[in-house]
């Protein structure tokens, strides 16, 4: 008998699993649509209406709208390593180069979410982890088109995370009436990339001077740390 009560309680709680496992991923899926399209200003509560469960089961599975978009935007911080890895497997270091800014762009042109934790308007963690991520292959293609001669010699890694900025700024502005209008302005940007131009009138910021600035831009966004 009491067999009987323990395999019948085993098979109960089966579907149980695969419920929750299910309403995770409709959590998930949701999530990529909601915080591409309004960024992290949106909700879990959002998030829950999207995916068609209630805000307690939102709630079982992750405990604020910052764990579910850290969840969701990782995978798109691990596309554009994936990218970067790739573009470094091109023979040509210039078009490797170009490659992985495009295709940054691209990801980030229509994901709103994703480029406000690029551009540091999330939490400090965040962007610590980000920077972790990309920088290796980043700094990896910057100095390999140096090398080659395709590129000029006083840029570092940190100019290609303002140079996006920049394209985000304009992707972002027009997202609604011309999608595609950044690619425009990476085309105008990426010939002052090449060597041979005029001097820079300034430096590019240090390490530390661009890790306090997105740093800044965090804490305007989210408050200082408690």
């Amino acid at each position: 008998m009491t067999s009987t009560m323990s395999t019948t309680a085993e098979t109960a709680a089966r579907p149980l699993r695969r419920d929750a496992a299910r309403n995770r991923e409709l959590l998930l899926e949701a999530a990529r649509t909601v915080f591409a399209q309004r960024g992290l200003e949106a909700t879990l509560d959002d998030v829950a209406r999207e995916a068609g469960v209630g805000v307690g089961t939102a709630y079982r599975h992750f405990a604020n709208k910052f764990e579910l978009a850290t969840a969701v935007l990782e995978e798109c911080i691990d596309v554009l390593v994936a990218n970067a890895e790739r573009a470094l497997a091109d023979e040509d270091p210039w078009r490797g180069l170009v490659s992985c800014l495009e295709s940054a762009m691209e990801l980030q042109a229509f994901n709103r979410g994703l480029r406000e934790v690029l551009m540091s308007a999330s939490d400090p963690q965040s962007m610590l982890r980000v920077k972790e991520k990309l920088e290796e292959p980043l700094t990896e293609l910057v100095e390999r088109a140096q090398a080659a001669g395709e590129l000029r010699t006083d840029l570092t890694p940190g100019d290609f995370k303002m140079i996006t900025q920049m394209v985000c700024a304009v992707a972002e502005l027009a997202e609604g009436t011309a999608p595609q209008i950044w690619r425009r302005y990476l085309a105008l940007l990426l010939p002052g990339l090449r060597p041979g131009g005029p001097p820079l009138p300034v430096a590019a910021l240090s390490a530390d001077q661009l890790d306090a600035a997105s740093l800044a831009q965090c804490h305007r966004a989210w408050g200082p740390p408690a």
